[in-house]
């Protein structure tokens, strides 16, 4: 007689096979191929004025920032390259439009690698020869950023606008102009502000190509609207395997772009889950103020690099258990909270007493999980100390 296993039923811990790419390296982190998803952003300092840009880049990394972007559109902003880039404690990419003399400095400044917009840089088919030569002998790699909003003029003739098909055309072709040359280090983006068309762009450059693919949605907006629609297409694309990069942009300060990035990779189970706070949208059943209760744990345990799940609810429905499955947890009601800890009531607090007794609680759990050597926090980056921000 077979036996019949009656244990806990396996949960799967992942949407999809990540897509086979090449992988590259720009600086310390790894793209492409087995190496974990990136989170990037880029800085919206001057970069000429160097003590605000590395300032700014350390306060990327703090947030968990893996590789940052700096615009050069100035020769003073190349001039500051090369600090810089030495002293930035994560790789640092060249940010180029319009001028190819900028990705030779950028080159010769050490960055980690340059992103350049064929459609906007005056003859640059014409220097790919020159750039491949210089980027290979420095080991730099290329990332490829196709935009809508700077298409080539001849594919938006072709094609009418800037379509999904549009756009992977013009990064492909790029790319192979490299690899004539024999230059094959490069990643490729296709943004666009319209999350389907997006989505579709990069599912045909997936199917087409080989090359790690950074994600962006272009002109997100404000930070909700551009919350809400990098999410929908990230989570499209990254639950089918495609992605190796992303970088959320937000119309709000640049953290706020990792930790939405960080988010989503940690909803999807693409990155070790930090903290996470579960709780109810109340409804007539809460016998306590939710909104109010959630607020407030989550600002206690602001910066929590630990993976724990606090569950807060606010009636007997559904209450207990959540709080049970979670690390710790509170059902309330009546004016009292049960607190939860690893699916055990350990006390029951009057309902002024739930947020300090959940962070007390918290703060214990932590602090076992890190003796017990929990991983926790950020992707330790490649970097001795604080960076040296020069005066002025």
């Amino acid at each position: 007689m077979t036996a019949i296993s009656l244990g806990m039923p396996s949960v799967p811990t992942k949407l999809a096979d990540r897509r086979v790419s090449r992988k590259i390296q720009v600086g310390s982190v790894a793209v492409g191929g087995d190496a974990p998803i990136s989170v990037q952003s880029m800085t919206t300092t001057r970069t000429s004025d160097i003590g605000a840009t590395l300032q700014q880049i350390a306060e990327l990394t703090a947030s968990g920032c893996q590789i940052v972007r700096v615009a050069c559109p100035t020769q003073d902003d190349a001039d500051a390259l090369a600090t810089i880039a030495r002293k930035s404690q994560i790789p640092v990419i060249a940010d180029i439009h319009f001028q190819p003399k900028y990705v030779f400095a950028a080159i010769d400044a050490g960055c980690a690698a340059v992103r350049v917009n064929p459609g906007n840089i005056k003859q640059f088919d014409d220097k790919v020869k020159e750039i491949a030569k210089a980027a290979s002998a420095a080991g730099t790699p290329i990332r490829i950023g196709v935009n809508a909003g700077s298409l080539d003029a001849r594919l938006l003739q072709k094609y009418g606008r800037a379509t999904p098909e549009a756009l992977v055309e013009s990064a492909l072709w790029e790319a192979s102009l490299f690899e004539e040359h024999g230059f094959g280090d490069i990643k490729i983006s296709v943004k666009h502000n319209d999350p389907v068309v997006m989505v579709n762009a990069y599912r045909q450059l997936a199917a087409q190509s080989d090359y790690p693919l950074h994600l962006g949605v272009t002109e997100a907006g404000p930070a909700f609207q551009g919350t809400i629609k990098s999410a929908v297409a990230f989570g499209a694309l990254l639950s089918e395997g495609i992605g190796d990069t992303i970088r959320v942009s937000l119309s709000a300060p640049p953290a706020e772009e990792v930790k939405v990035g960080l988010q989503i990779l940690e909803a999807l189970n693409l990155k070790q889950r930090r903290l996470e706070i579960v709780s109810c949208p109340s409804c007539g059943r809460a016998q306590v103020d939710v909104y109010k209760l959630a607020d407030q744990v989550a600002a206690g345990l602001d910066g929590m690099e630990v993976p724990l799940r606090v569950a807060v609810m606010g009636c007997v429905v559904n209450g207990p258990g959540e709080a049970r499955e979670a690390d710790l947890g509170v059902a309330s009601g009546n004016g009292k909270g049960q607190i939860f800890v690893k699916g055990e009531v350990i006390k029951t607090v009057p309902e002024s007493k739930i947020v300090e007794t959940l962070i007390e609680e918290a703060l214990k759990i932590a602090e076992q999980m890190e003796k017990d050597g929990v991983p926790s926090g950020p992707p330790v980056v490649d970097a001795v100390g604080e960076p040296e921000v020069p005066a002025g």
